[in-house]
C-alpha cells in the first residue's frame, strides 16, 4: 500500500487541478489523504483517488462542490469504474459532515455523464433565476448557476478547474464569456443582477491573478492599459494571464489611463508591445494614440483591443486585436519571436 499512496502534488497532476484546490477539498469537504505514516505527510490512497475523481468530474460539470463532495464521500467507487458508472439514487440523501445542516434542495434533470436518472442538487440563498449560455458546454452552465446563487466558492472552483484543464484562452472563450454575455442579457431585460456581475467579475479576477507568472527577475516588455475613462479591465487581466502561460511577463496599469500617463509609462519602461483596451464607444477615441505614436518611443507593436474602437480611423501602425487568442499569439511573437 505504501507504494500505491500518492503525494498531493502527484494527485494534483493526475487530476489536472491545483494543489490549493486539493487543500480546499480536504479542509472544506473532508476529501483528504487517509494514509498516514509516522514522520511523513499523509498520502492519498487509491480509494482517496477514486473519490477525488468523482469530485473533479462532478464539479467540472457544474455540480456545486458541497453536493459533489457528499456524493464522493457516500459512493464507494471501484478503481476500474467506467466514466459513466455511477448510478444516482434519486431518493437517497448523501451523508453530511458533522455539524453541517442539510441544504435546501431542488430537483433538476441530470446533465452530468456520471449520473443517470435525476439528481438532487444544492440550491443556496440568492438562486432561482437562470442565465442563458447558448450553446456553451456544461462548465459554463455550472458557472452560470453558481453566479446566480452568489456561490463564490463554487464559482472559483469551476474556474480554477477550467483554467487548469483548458488553459486561459479556452476558458475565457468557452466558459467565462458565455456567462458574462448571459448576465449582460439578463440585466438588459430586467435591470437587475448587478450583484451577480460583480461577484462573477471578482471571481474571474481572483482566478486569473492566480495563474503562475514568469520569474520576477524578467523585465516585462508588454504594457497593458485601459483607455482614458475606460473602467473595464477584465479582458486585460485575461490577456495578462494568457501571456503568463506563454512565459511572457506584463505590466498592467489598470483602468482609466490618460494619454499623457500612458506616454509617460512607455517612455519610462520602453515596452515592445502596448495594448490599449476600450469597451465602450465613448472611450474609444483614436486620438489617444497620437501622443504615444509621436513621442519617439513608439513600441514595436501598438494594439487596440475591445469593441469600443471605431471600425475605421485608427492611426496607421495601430493593429486591431479581435480576440484573446489572437492577442496572446501576436504579442508572444513580438516579444519572444523564437519561442512562437
Amino acid at each position: 500500500m505504501a507504494d500505491e499512496a500518492l503525494t498531493a502534488g502527484a494527485v494534483a497532476r493526475r487530476l489536472g487541478v491545483a494543489v490549493t484546490t486539493l487543500r480546499t477539498w480536504h479542509q472544506r469537504y473532508g476529501l483528504g489523504p487517509s494514509r498516514h505514516v509516522p514522520g511523513h505527510h499523509r498520502r492519498y490512497t487509491p480509494e482517496d483517488m477514486d473519490r477525488l475523481q468523482v469530485m473533479r468530474r462532478l464539479t467540472a460539470q457544474g455540480v456545486p462542490p458541497a453536493e459533489a463532495a457528499a456524493w464522493a464521500r457516500r459512493v464507494p467507487v471501484p478503481i476500474d469504474m467506467p466514466e459513466t458508472g455511477i448510478a444516482a439514487q434519486p431518493d437517497a440523501r448523501p451523508e453530511l459532515p458533522p455539524g453541517e445542516a442539510p441544504p435546501q434542495r431542488t430537483r433538476i434533470d441530470a446533465i452530468w455523464p456520471e449520473l443517470t436518472g435525476r439528481l438532487t442538487v444544492t440550491t443556496r440563498d440568492g438562486g432561482g433565476h437562470a442565465i442563458r449560455t447558448g450553446r456553451a458546454g456544461p462548465a459554463a452552465r455550472g458557472l452560470a448557476r453558481a453566479a446566480m446563487r452568489l456561490d463564490a466558492p463554487a464559482l472559483r472552483d469551476i474556474l480554477e478547474m477550467a483554467v487548469v484543464s483548458r488553459g486561459v484562452v479556452a476558458t475565457w472563450d468557452e466558459v467565462i464569456m458565455p456567462v458574462l454575455v448571459g448576465i449582460g442579457d439578463r440585466y438588459e431585460a430586467t435591470k437587475r443582477f448587478i450583484e451577480v456581475e460583480h461577484l462573477m467579475s471578482r471571481g474571474v479576477t481572483e482566478v486569473l491573478s492566480a495563474v503562475p507568472r514568469p520569474p520576477s527577475y524578467r523585465d516585462p516588455r508588454v504594457l497593458l492599459a485601459a483607455a482614458d475613462e475606460e473602467q473595464h479591465t477584465l479582458p486585460l487581466e485575461a490577456l495578462a494571464a494568457g501571456l503568463a502561460e506563454r512565459g511572457v511577463p506584463t505590466r498592467l496599469l489598470g483602468a482609466r489611463v490618460p494619454p499623457q500617463a500612458l506616454a509617460d509609462a512607455v517612455t519610462r519602461t520602453g515596452p515592445i508591445a502596448v495594448v490599449l483596451w476600450s469597451q465602450l464607444p465613448e472611450t474609444g477615441d483614436p486620438s489617444q494614440w497620437d501622443r504615444l505614436l509621436s513621442s519617439g518611443h513608439a513600441p514595436l507593436l501598438s494594439a487596440a483591443a475591445g469593441p469600443g474602437w471605431p471600425a475605421e480611423g485608427l492611426p496607421e501602425g495601430v493593429v486591431r486585436l479581435r480576440s484573446l487568442g489572437e492577442g496572446v499569439h501576436l504579442i508572444s511573437a513580438a516579444v519572444t519571436p523564437d519561442a512562437v
